[in-house]
């Protein structure tokens, strides 16, 4: 008879989300433009910034951006997590959490362990059921974009306590319909470049 696997948990993001309905996400920006995002985003009110690991580069990025978190007292994760070895990249960097864009459990116990909760990406119920029968409370929504805002309300329905971030395809055009759909938290990348934008994102903080 095989073993129940143990569950995990990633309820400290009931803490690090809460109050905090944006998330800044830098892709391949490299470090310099990261920092400056970064910053851009710390006085902007956006206290949570995603780095993506996809290169050396970007490890690099998000050792520096983790580093300048650290000192402004803002928390750094590493995003497109895939497998153990990124979750190795993303604790050596100093990342504070993960996030995946699916859902794979042996990537969710690695970060719990190395002491990062995990953010697995979700697009199914099937997927969503997994995650919350692993133990986990929080999943990211992607492609958000294309999933649209009815599938948070779609959601509620049969899974109440699942919490979303939206991620994908987001700027400050359509953030508040999936907040007002029931996304607790949604990313923005490019949107924090675009100067038109930032007085509607300002407005999602007050």
């Amino acid at each position: 008879m095989n073993q129940a696997q143990p569950t995990v948990s990633n309820a400290e993001f009931d803490e690090l989300f809460a109050g905090r309905p944006l998330m800044a996400l830098f892709r391949g920006l490299g470090e310099a433009r990261s920092l400056e995002l970064a910053h851009a985003a710390w006085e902007l009110g956006i206290d949570l910034v995603e780095l993506p690991i996809q290169s050396e580069a970007d490890v690099a990025a998000l050792a520096a951006v983790a580093e300048a978190g650290r000192a402004a007292g803002r928390l750094v994760g590493a995003g497109t997590v895939l497998t153990a070895r990124d979750v190795e990249l993303a604790a050596s960097a100093g990342a504070a959490f993960t996030v995946s864009p699916g859902f794979d459990a042996d990537v969710v116990r690695a970060s719990t362990a190395a002491g990062m909760p995990s953010l697995p990406g979700v697009a199914t119920a099937s997927e969503v059921q997994a995650a919350m029968a692993l133990g986990l409370t929080w999943m990211k929504a992607f492609p958000a974009s294309l999933l649209g805002t009815g599938w948070f309300r779609a959601m509620a329905g049969p899974f109440p306590g699942a919490r979303f971030v939206a991620t994908g395809g987001i700027d400050a055009t359509n953030a508040s319909g999936f907040l007002e759909a029931g996304a607790r938290t949604v990313a923005v990348g490019s949107a924090l470049e675009d100067p038109a934008q930032l007085p509607a994102l300002a407005a999602l903080l007050a």
